[in-house]
């Protein structure tokens, strides 16, 4: 789904010291998976039955249990703030890391990297908040940060609007096309509300987190910068912002 070319240019391209914040926060990521249970790499974890308990003690413990939140005690309460820094498998993680490392680079240029930390955090937590409210019976653990890089995606949608994204689509036979980035984004935020609107709260995807935090970051972009009349678009040699989806 991404070219990594663009990748590498987005993500770098008119970020004047380099995304710090943001490859800070993936190397937290990285780091907390490669030494929990579900990397598989931690022999104190063992294998077998032994790792898959090790797996869901981990995941009670960090993750956020919506029917625990509010009578789980004083610990419960900063679960939304651990449960960012949790992921369920490889494929989870690596792909949370590569949309953060796109889109976040050029948004933390943007906003500050102060303001940029303090965004993700508290929109990731109002995504699982949102969540767990809607499903406040639910004994799932949800861990992961897809809803603080949905706010990413939110507020580079209103930020970065006229970017050119390069994307592959399956139903267009997986060819690399160049899109605007609302164009992509808005897809992207139309499929992920009809896939909440049917998902349920068993395991799989918390689409609805994906929904909270998409528009938490776009509210707040716009509220914090519709009064500049220049748009965040970093112009690269075509005259067009650059990213991937």
């Amino acid at each position: 789904m991404i070219d990594w070319r663009e990748a590498a240019s987005g993500a770098w391209h008119g970020v004047r010291n380099g995304p710090t914040v943001t490859y800070g926060l993936i190397a937290a990521c990285c780091l907390v998976f490669l030494i929990g249970p579900v990397s598989g790499l931690n022999p104190a974890h063992g294998t077998g039955d032994a790792s898959l308990a090790a797996q869901s003690a981990y995941f009670h413990r960090w993750g956020v249990v919506p029917a625990e939140l509010t009578s789980g005690g004083p610990r419960t309460l900063l679960t939304p703030l651990t449960a960012l820094f949790v992921h369920g498998n490889w494929l989870h993680l690596l792909g949370n890391m590569l949309f953060l490392y796109v889109f976040g680079a050029m948004a933390e240029e943007r906003m500050g990297q102060g303001p940029f930390l303090l965004f993700y955090l508290v929109c990731g937590c109002l995504a699982l908040l949102g969540y767990a409210a809607a499903y406040a019976d639910s004994a799932q653990t949800l861990v992961g940060a897809s809803g603080a890089i949905s706010a990413v995606l939110g507020a580079f949608l209103y930020l970065f609007p006229r970017s050119r994204v390069t994307s592959l689509f399956p139903f267009l036979l997986f060819l690399p096309l160049r899109f605007p980035a609302w164009i992509v984004l808005i897809f992207w935020f139309a499929l992920q509300w009809t896939a909440a609107r049917t998902a349920g709260a068993g395991p799989g995807v918390a689409y609805l987190a994906h929904v909270i935090g998409f528009a938490v970051g776009f509210l707040y972009a716009w509220g914090r910068y519709r009064r500049w009349s220049g748009r965040a678009v970093l112009p690269d040699r075509d005259g067009d912002g650059s990213a991937a989806s």
